[in-house]
């Protein structure tokens, strides 16, 4: 009888045994497995990784981008790169038998456009992640609503201080202004010599606000005399006032927390005025854009930014990504497309660790990223979910940007 009883105890337990094997991890709090996938391009083959090959269906994510509106300079670009980025996954099966749902909305470059964007996608399309949105300031209103929902956000565009302090599903793959910002101050002051400046900044705005708050420690740290401090309003069109009280100063260099469109207005106007092009504009991530050469024209001729990424680096696949986006859009592509593009393949490489379409488990392997192949450079994701590689110095010469030297 006892035999009897051992045998059966024996069989049950093989059974039980069988039962676990073949069950994947979904994360929780289980470690991701660190990815060597390079990032976009198709500068190398998608290495395979546990989990991946688990996938199958619609993996839903949704994107919320500045369409329309005061920053719809930046948001095509990012529509663009994201939606090539997703169709080069898609094709090459990196996410096994699973294909992504891209699923865009327009926020009108407003936070409750924003708001009204994420609440749509998480609860109506029950989307697993968000790109998004454009703006910081947009970001602070709408992250907190994933965040509650346990829906992991990566801001691609937003730089300002404060963001992935709202919890812990937020990330960003888009270098914040503490980290640009004061390397451009420390590179130009060596290259140019500058001692005196005038600043001006958009006060309304968190991310043109946060950049001014960096800008004016940096220039404090490095020696640089703040001759006045002039500020205006998103939207604003004559800034003839705030320039000729700065002709007066004589200085140095003008330095500017602005978005692109009216960055380009104060530099076309300050040359109408007579301010000399050997005053140099100085601005941080919201020069970035072709936008700004195209409507400033010849007034943003030397014009300095710091940067994430230039079109001519030599970085993982980004050779291959500006040549793909040339082919389908017939442009070249801006940092903010990079960033998105970037963004897309960052995540997908998370979901492909995590085997899983749940939020929490994509959460956990998107905090694992270590050393990833980018379009932006090798990438981590530092302990508070921000961007880890290196910035750089571009000026616009001829209408393009090139890599500040200081010999120009």
């Amino acid at each position: 009888m006892k035999a009897r009883f051992l045998m059966v105890f024996v069989i049950l337990a093989l059974l039980m045994a069988g039962c676990g094997a073949g069950e994947t991890p979904t994360g929780g709090g289980a470690a991701a497995p660190t990815n060597t996938t390079a990032a976009g391009g198709g500068a190398a083959e998608p290495t395979a990784q546990p989990g991946g090959s688990g996938l199958s269906g619609e993996i839903s994510i949704g994107a919320v981008w500045s369409l329309s509106g005061a920053a719809a300079i930046y948001g095509p670009s990012q529509k663009n790169a994201a939606e090539l980025a997703v169709e080069e996954i898609n094709n090459s099966g990196m996410l096994g038998d699973a294909k992504i749902r891209l699923i865009t909305e327009d926020d009108r470059s407003t936070k409750e456009g924003a708001i009204a964007a994420f609440e749509k996608l998480i609860n109506q399309d029950q989307v697993v992640a968000i790109l998004g949105p454009t703006l910081s300031n947009s970001a602070k209103a709408a992250d907190p609503i994933a965040q509650e929902k346990g829906i992991v956000v990566l801001g691609v565009s937003n730089t300002a201080s404060g963001i992935t302090e709202i919890g812990n599903f937020i990330f960003r793959d888009s270098l914040p202004e503490s980290d640009v910002i004061p390397n451009t101050i420390r590179v130009t002051k060596e290259a140019l010599g500058y001692q005196k400046v005038a600043v001006m900044y958009g006060e309304d705005d968190a991310f043109t606000k946060s950049g001014y708050d960096v800008f004016k420690q940096a220039l404090e740290d490095n020696g640089i005399e703040i001759l006045t401090t002039e500020t205006f309003a998103k939207g604003d069109v004559d800034f003839s006032a705030q320039l000729t009280k700065i002709k007066g100063l004589n200085p140095d260099a003008i330095v500017v927390s602005a978005l692109a469109e009216e960055a380009a207005n104060i530099m076309v106007q300050a040359r109408q005025l007579g301010i000399p092009e050997t005053v140099r504009f100085i601005g941080g991530n919201g020069f970035n854009s072709p936008k700004l050469a195209q409507i400033a024209g010849p007034a943003a001729e030397g014009a300095i930014s710091g940067a994430a990424w230039f079109i001519g680096n030599d970085t993982p696949g980004n050779k291959a990504f500006v040549e793909a986006y040339r082919a389908k859009y017939g442009s070249d592509p801006d940092q903010f497309a990079a960033q998105a593009y970037a963004g897309v393949y960052i995540l997908a490489n998370a979901i492909k660790n995590a085997g899983s379409k749940d939020p929490q488990a994509i959460r956990d392997a998107m905090a694992q990223i270590k050393d990833l192949p980018t379009v932006l450079g090798t990438f981590s994701f530092n302990e508070n979910r921000d961007p880890v590689h290196e910035p750089v110095v571009q000026v616009v010469r001829n209408g393009k940007f090139e890599v500040f030297t200081g010999n120009e």
